[in-house]
């Protein structure tokens, strides 16, 4: 069902905000952190396109934009900038990103042409006051979630049409190489943002396919709800009980046809009652 009816041209960044108890989203080439405050719509004007976020107290967020990580404070409206983000490749913005069970924030790069600036991107990990670069020369990052038990990440390469895992040490670092875990070149469907449930489902919006899917540990697939909206983007557990699954979409680059064929496009849905998420953790500065 729709949730918001606002069309978005790229909307990502899915987050539910336990403290609030309250849904929010961006939309990236829009500019814009929305929100629903009583079923009434909000939204904040970034100025520069923003699309990760996590949340650092009742007010105030952690956001990654096309330039710097700075925390926002949705009461006031003030931006404190922490750190630029690849201030010297002014080709690439941010993408996907999520908190850790530790309190680090993730936070993956990409060309600003996507699919054509092949390998320009790299995941980040903010942990402690440090920015490091983990993963270089991704093209197109996204999917970035945590087991419960905190000793798996997944990550994916949206242009390789692949789903990462890696081990995390003690304090949430990558042990060894990572292992693809899902592979949809057959199908050529995205792996787009993604959450995984409180039972360690893996559950991911495939753009051009139509549909978020959950996957358990072996990669079988054991969930599939069809969204109207062929670019799905990003999904997140949230609601009262913790069981709604909401998802974001975009438009951009649909053709006539293809928003004749799915008129919601951009529009953002929830399901209830779909699985237990996990609570969303705590970004710690």
């Amino acid at each position: 069902m729709i949730y918001d009816n606002r069309l978005c041209q790229l909307g990502e960044g899915a987050l539910w905000h336990p403290e609030r108890e309250q849904f929010f989203w961006v939309d990236i080439l829009g500019r814009k952190l929305m929100t629903q405050v009583a079923g009434q719509p909000q939204a904040w004007d970034m100025g520069e396109m923003c699309s990760a976020m996590g949340w650092i107290s009742r007010d105030e967020f952690l956001i990654a934009s096309e330039t710097a990580l700075f925390r926002f404070n949705i009461e006031t409206g003030a931006r404190v900038d922490l750190m630029a983000l690849e201030a010297d490749k002014p080709e690439n913005r941010s993408n996907d990103g999520r908190a850790d069970p530790w309190g680090g924030f993730w936070i993956g790069t990409m060309g600003r042409r996507a699919a054509a600036d092949v390998g320009f991107g790299s995941f980040y990990r903010l942990y402690k006051g440090e920015l490091r670069k983990v993963f270089p020369n991704v093209t197109i990052p996204n999917s970035c979630s945590f087991t419960p038990d905190g000793k798996t990440m997944f990550f994916a390469d949206s242009a390789l049409y692949k789903v990462f895992r890696v081990a995390l040490d003690a304090e949430g670092w990558p042990v060894g190489q990572p292992e693809t875990f899902l592979d949809f070149s057959a199908s050529q469907a995205e792996p787009d943002g993604a959450v995984v449930d409180q039972d360690g489902l893996f559950w991911v919006a495939l753009w051009a396919d139509a549909r978020v899917a959950a996957f358990a540990h072996d990669g079988a697939q054991v969930h599939n709800i069809p969204i109207p909206a062929s670019q799905c983007t990003c999904p997140a557990f949230g609601g009262a009980d913790g069981k709604t699954l909401f998802v974001t979409s975009a438009r951009e680059w649909m053709s006539y046809e293809g928003l004749a064929q799915y008129p919601q496009s951009g529009a953002t849905f929830a399901f209830p009652g779909v699985a237990m998420g996990q609570k969303e953790h705590r970004v710690i500065l």
